[in-house]
């Protein structure tokens, strides 16, 4: 899927709200875009968003999927390996 603002749709499938996320996230994850909205949030916003984002990956990702996807760490060994 082109990433761009033009895919964004939430609200009428599930399949297309994912979908929707997916290219959302990515484009709130550009650098530019990152850099900016973090210069302007407050400590308490951050604290809130950082809590939230933590807590969802908690819930959703393994350990060996969170290093692996969201640190790009290929070579984290759990604990119990």
């Amino acid at each position: 899927m082109k990433l761009d603002s033009g895919n964004i749709c939430f609200g009428l499938s599930a399949e297309l709200d994912t979908t929707s996320l997916a290219v959302y996230l990515q484009l709130l994850g550009r650098k530019g875009c990152a850099e900016l909205l973090s210069e302007r949030l407050s400590s308490e916003e951050i604290e809130v968003l950082v809590d939230m984002i933590t807590g969802l990956m908690q819930k959703h990702l393994s350990k060996q999927e969170y290093h692996r996807v969201f640190l790009r760490d290929d070579h984290h060994h759990d604990e119990t390996e």
